[in-house]
């Protein structure tokens, strides 16, 4: 009676109540308007307060199914991932979505402190390898932990000037290097740094000569390539340029520019595509900021942040369970 007063107002009435299988309960009210509509049977006029109840809040999954389609996921990769959580008591949306990236990604963070190989950033053009070599350079920085920078970027016009300013307001000597032989000299060099970061020339993954000449530096010494892969294109694309630098010995991938992208489903469909692990991320050009680890459950919130944002409303009201 509450529900159907506030529709109709306070002279409404119950005229009858039908239960429905599979609606639920239908009930018809209506507007008193004379006196001959006052003649309505006690029992159909008092329905039971049970019959009307809080809606079902919205299935998790359906949630999680709603994100990747919003984020572009290919449907193979998509179904793969609602797959994975059809023995998954899922309660929360974020939760779910982790549980699903945990069972089809693996995640492999750079390290922190010291790193065995030397880590070369390799990628397309433009997809922030040099800012993500500022970035990883201001961290071992603030941590006073030695570190070792070199350019083998001599091909594009001021490349060598961008990196050599962010490493001058280190106080980092920045060793450049023209050929496979000279990277060789200096990984020597920086031998007895915690970490040796070596900056690339962005490479066209479908140029064979440039993916040669790419694949001389990296087998010239000891060194892991890493994938720095902007977001915002196309997923098939991103496939075949993850498949690219896996064949010359990628085997983790870096993610940059979630902050100019809002649909993530092209990183996913590259790292599952190209079988790459997920490592860091860059969500902003600021060098400060640095780079975000990587989980399953921080990249479920990257992709969720209206849920987030939601969880978070729910906690300062003292709803959240």
């Amino acid at each position: 009676m509450r529900l159907v007063r506030e529709v109709l107002g306070d002279d409404a009435i119950i005229v009858a109540t039908r239960e429905e299988e599979g609606v639920g309960v239908r009930v018809t009210a209506a507007i008193e308007e004379d006196e001959g509509m006052m003649a309505v049977h006690p029992a159909i006029a008092a329905p039971s307060p049970s019959r009307f109840s809080e809606p079902a809040p919205p299935d998790p999954v359906d949630i999680v199914s709603e994100a990747l389609l919003q984020h572009g996921v290919p449907a193979e990769l998509n179904q793969r991932m609602m797959d994975s959580l059809a023995d998954i008591d899922a309660r929360d949306p974020v939760a779910a979505l982790a549980a699903a990236l945990d069972h089809l990604f693996t995640f492999q963070p750079l390290p922190d402190g010291r790193a065995v190989r030397p880590i070369m950033l390799v990628g397309p053009p433009g997809g922030g390898k040099t800012l993500t070599v500022a970035k990883l350079c201001a961290r071992c920085a603030l941590q006073k932990r030695p570190v070792g920078v070199i350019s083998t970027d001599t091909i594009r016009a001021g490349g060598i000037e961008q990196l050599q300013a962010f490493t001058r307001v280190l106080k980092l000597r920045l060793m450049t290097v023209e050929d496979p032989t000279a990277l060789s000299d200096a990984l020597e060099v920086a031998r007895g740094s915690e970490q040796v970061l070596v900056d690339s020339a962005g490479r066209n993954p479908y140029n064979m000569n440039d993916m040669k000449d790419l694949r001389d530096f990296i087998v010239a010494a000891d060194i892991e390539p890493v994938l720095v892969m902007p977001a915002g294109l196309d997923a098939v694309e991103a496939v075949e340029m993850a498949h690219a630098f896996r064949q010359i010995g990628a085997r983790r991938m870096l993610v940059t520019r979630l902050d100019m992208a809002r649909r993530y489903g092209s990183l996913l469909a590259a790292a599952h595509g190209a079988g790459l692990a997920f490592a860091d991320a860059s969500a902003t050009t600021k060098v400060a900021d640095g780079l975000i680890a990587l989980t399953p459950t921080i990249l479920a919130r990257m992709m969720m942040p209206d849920q987030q944002a939601e969880q978070r409303r729910a906690k300062q009201t003292g709803t959240h369970a």
